[in-house]
Formats: structure tokens, C-alpha cells, sequence
């Protein structure tokens, strides 16, 4: 009898399934592992090609969550709202129906009003970025040579925990 538990109590352990786990701590902010994997299915990052798409998008949801605390601080001026709706719109329009846009979003464990905030954050996050680092429109590289500066030293001042193992 306690051979036939201990191999139900081994069997269970062997084909448990990890539902979330956090990956990472930034500045006290949780990103889970279905953060990242919701934010990559909606298409909203995308992991830098020939890179492990985990950890890429890992990477830009850490800069994100520093570069939306400094945001914050400043508090730049809200979007429109139709500026948010067409943003919306452009996440669900990577779907070929509404029926695969709400799969994915209920596979997420999102909803359509957490995939408007984080469009309102990025819109906030790229006013930001236009009024503070005024570089001439026809040098992106440069724009992102001093974004990626700008970055780095959020990424040193601010308490960063990685928790991810490829």
C-alpha cells in the first residue's frame, strides 16, 4: 500500500505543470513568467530576433517597468482616448479573428481593459521619450543610443532582481 502512494505522490510531483512563477523584481514591481508570455502572444514585445524570446522579453519588460516608474515621476500628459482605442485596435488587427484575439486573451489571463492600460502606458512612455530626449526625427540611432543610456543608468540606480534561468 505505501509503494502504490509513493508512486501516485512521484507521479504527481514528475507531471506537475508550473501555471506562473515570477521571473523577475523591479523596483518592488512583480514580472511573471505569464507577463511576459501574454505581452509576446498579443504581439505588444517582441523578442529580439536569434535571442531566447523568454529572456528577451524579459529584458524589455524590466526597462519598461524603469523607464514607466521615471514616467511616472514626470507625469506627462494622458493620451486621448481614441489614441489608446487605435492601439487597441492594432494589437487585436494581428489576430486574423476577434475569435483568436479573445482565445489568446483568455489563455493570458488578460483582458481587454489590461491590454488598453498597457497601451496607455506605452503611449505615456513614448510622450515622455519625445518631450525629454529631443534628438532630430531622421536619427533614430541615435534617439536609441541615448535611450539605451538612459536606460542603463535606470538599470544601475534601481533595485533589479532577475530570476529567470534560460
Amino acid at each position: 500500500m505505501a509503494v502504490a502512494i509513493a508512486l501516485l505522490l512521484h507521479t504527481a510531483i514528475v507531471t506537475a505543470e508550473t501555471v506562473d512563477r515570477v521571473l523577475a523584481v523591479v523596483a518592488g514591481q512583480l514580472i511573471m513568467l505569464s507577463d511576459v508570455t501574454a505581452v509576446r502572444a498579443l504581439g505588444i514585445i517582441t523578442p529580439a530576433s536569434g535571442a531566447d524570446p523568454v529572456g528577451s522579453v524579459l529584458s524589455q519588460l524590466i526597462d519598461r517597468e524603469l523607464m514607466l516608474a521615471e514616467v511616472d515621476r514626470y507625469a506627462p500628459p494622458e493620451p486621448e482616448s481614441t489614441e489608446v482605442d487605435r492601439e487597441v485596435a492594432a494589437v487585436r488587427a494581428r489576430f486574423p479573428s476577434q475569435k483568436a484575439f479573445d482565445d489568446t486573451l483568455a489563455r493570458s489571463g488578460f483582458d481587454v481593459t489590461h491590454v488598453r492600460e498597457l497601451e496607455r502606458q506605452n503611449l505615456r512612455l513614448r510622450a515622455y521619450i519625445e518631450q525629454r530626449f529631443t534628438v532630430p526625427e531622421n536619427d533614430a540611432a541615435r534617439r536609441q543610443s541615448v535611450v539605451a543610456d538612459w536606460v542603463a543608468g535606470l538599470r544601475r540606480r534601481a533595485p533589479v532582481v532577475n530570476l529567470y534561468k534560460p
